[in-house]
């Protein structure tokens, strides 16, 4: 395994989402003048694990503890005000199922407190992101953007190789090109759509690929997954690191 981790078409990404970005007070999202990550994202039904911490016990900061939390320099607000910056390094201490570092949001239960879980066969689950890589790790340039992931094994993962920006599928690393010419910095959409056993994958608002999948333990995560460590990616501290920023993150089930 490449890293071990933990609708119909025309319908495209369902409305109503339950996590978004804050609103101003005008209605609007807030914009340059955030302090905390949740200026930027509605974090109320997620957790955060970072890359600090003891050997395979990474950080993890829960609600209501996390909307009042930001970690220089793994999770704050990016300098533009507009997004979080979610950054792992190679040599970042990693969860006891993987051999790379995080720095990642975990959808949770309403509140945050509790773990979640959905069917990809009953009812439909939407999660879009609007993110954008912002660095890569030395000799093995490759991160992790957002995912769904199944029980105890990633189910399909959106990735940068260098300028390769990839969907995954199960242990199939290269399933569908989205653009092989990523420039650092580009701000694009991903969106989810988990419905009777199928996964639509839609990419800055086009579907892009469709992947069959049935499974009862499924839940979302974003951030920066680097799929780096010190073991292949030189040098081996903290300034060789994945980043990636999220400008807006939404969750829907219905």
């Amino acid at each position: 395994m490449w890293a071990a981790d933990d609708a119909s078409p025309a319908a495209g990404p369902a409305s109503g989402p339950v996590n978004g970005p804050v609103n101003g007070p005008a209605g609007g999202p807030v914009e340059g003048n955030a302090e905390l990550p949740s200026d930027v994202l509605d974090l109320s039904d997620w957790k955060v694990t970072l890359p600090v911490g003891d050997d395979e016990d990474p950080t993890e900061i829960y609600q209501p503890e996390l909307d009042g939390y930001s970690h220089d320099p793994y999770f704050e607000v990016a300098p533009s005000g507009e997004a979080v910056r979610f950054r792992a390094p190679v040599n970042g201490v990693t969860t006891g199922g993987s051999s790379y570092p995080r720095s990642e949001l975990r959808e949770m239960e309403p509140g945050g407190e509790d773990e979640t879980e959905w069917s990809s066969t009953s009812g439909t689950h939407t999660m879009t992101v609007r993110e954008a890589f912002t660095h890569l790790p030395e000799e093995r340039p490759w991160v992790v953007g957002a995912q769904i992931h199944g029980g105890d094994d990633d189910v399909t993962v959106v990735r940068l190789e260098d300028d390769e920006l990839w969907v995954t599928e199960g242990d199939t690393r290269h399933h569908h090109l989205l653009t092989d010419e990523y420039e650092l910095g580009t701000v694009f959409e991903i969106t989810y759509v988990v419905s009777d056993g199928e996964i639509e994958v839609h990419y800055n608002g086009e579907l892009a690929t469709t992947l069959d999948h049935s499974d009862p333990t499924n839940y979302f995560k974003a951030g920066a997954y680097t799929q780096a460590n010190c073991g292949n990616s030189s040098p081996c501290d903290d300034d060789n690191y994945g980043e990636v920023e999220i400008h807006e993150l939404t969750v829907e089930h219905r």
